[in-house]
């Protein structure tokens, strides 16, 4: 059992911390899939919010805001394997509501893989729209009202 607290905050864009986190977005999201993260244009990221969950100086957890009109997409959630069932995600996605809000977003809006939509309904968001195929794999738009 990890004792060492987790520690959730945004993450610069470039930086180092920034490289962890391209390199756990690939592991978790993009190499599953036959794909490469590597090879897509990350340049628009720079405008971005990353945020970044911490043990120590690990990055275990990792996830975006993307600013829309008056809300935020929520995309690129990836937790480390090493991380699962300690609650990583649940303390990110509460760390990503709360910078949300302070950047004047009202709502939240996300595409969710399937095996995730019960993750996301357990933390108040909810399901709109039908099932649809994005990168090869069923998701669920979903969102919640800050």
């Amino acid at each position: 059992m990890f004792t060492e607290k987790l520690v959730a905050r945004i993450i610069a864009c470039p930086g180092p911390d920034y490289d962890q986190e391209i390199k756990l977005r690939n592991e978790i999201l993009r190499r599953p899939l036959g794909m490469d993260l590597l090879n897509e244009d990350l340049s628009r990221e720079v405008n971005d919010i990353h945020i970044g969950l911490f043990r120590g100086q690990e990055l275990i957890g990792t996830l975006i805001l993307t600013p829309g009109q008056g809300y935020t997409k929520m995309r690129q959630v990836a937790v480390a394997e090493t991380a699962r069932g300690i609650n990583a995600g649940t303390q990110m996605v509460k760390f990503s509501e709360e910078v949300a809000r302070e950047k004047g977003f009202s709502r939240i809006e996300l595409n969710a893989r399937q095996e995730a939509v019960n993750f996301y309904l357990k933390n108040g968001y909810t399901v709109v729209g039908d099932q649809f195929t994005e990168v090869g794999i069923p998701h669920f738009k979903m969102i919640k009202e800050l």
